[in-house]
């Protein structure tokens, strides 16, 4: 067995992955959960140090995953086409990443064989934001960041 054969990332493409494949995918950073400003004149995305009251803080995972669509009304569904229409994903995102044809960076945990290596590395939101309950939408525009992008 080569060495390769295990990163089915690397050879199969996004619409030919099952369920499991796909969402493995999911680096754990949640920088999807954060809360979004869009620019009406430049459609530019900002994005702020809210995060969806799904979200543990602490792991970084939706604490009802299976339930989110149906309890959170803009969580958007993201499968195939998705990654390759949402600009507003990060560029680090995995399903970006590999919808625009980019490796998937050391980081990440089916690479380095660590959930921690996302958080390690500075990539997650572990630490850098707060949920969204009791924030007011006019407060959004103040907690607007610029670590992630850079």
């Amino acid at each position: 067995m080569s060495a390769t054969s295990n990163k089915y990332w690397e050879d199969k493409p996004l619409s030919a992955m099952t369920q499991s494949e796909w969402e493995s995918l999911c680096d754990g950073c949640a920088r999807c959960c954060m809360l979004k400003l869009q620019d009406e004149d430049t459609d530019q995305v900002h994005y702020t140090a809210a995060v969806c009251h799904l979200l543990d803080l602490a792991n970084t995972r939706c604490t009802r995953y299976p339930d989110r669509h149906r309890l959170v009304e803009d969580c958007v569904v993201l499968d195939v086409n998705g990654a390759r229409e949402f600009s507003w994903l990060p560029t680090t995102c995995a399903y970006r990443m590999l919808a625009e044809g980019r490796p998937l960076a050391w980081w990440h945990p089916l690479n380095s064989g660590d959930p921690e290596s996302v958080h390690q590395a500075g990539i997650s939101v572990r630490g850098r934001v707060v949920s969204n309950e009791g924030v007011h939408d006019e407060e959004l525009e103040e907690m607007i960041v610029h670590w992630v992008e850079q």
